[in-house]
């Protein structure tokens, strides 16, 4: 599969938490975890568990950034 996105990060899931309809999967990159909004269909689909690697695609045409 090829894609355009830049921005992909391996890692190990450690954790998907299923809220009402959308679910948290939260990747450790390296020692940063990344946490991944997704639907609870596309967990299913994909079969997303703890202990599996997977890759973090971010595409965005902007990042923000805030300070205190």
């Amino acid at each position: 599969m090829k894609i355009s996105a830049r921005n992909i990060l391996r890692g190990r899931i450690v954790e998907v938490k299923k809220g009402t309809t959308t679910a948290h999967v939260r990747i450790d990159v390296g020692g940063q975890i990344v946490t991944a909004s997704i639907t609870n269909e596309a967990v299913d689909d994909l079969k997303l568990a703890a202990g599996q690697n997977a890759y973090a695609v971010i595409k965005a045409s902007e990042v923000m950034v805030g300070v205190d």
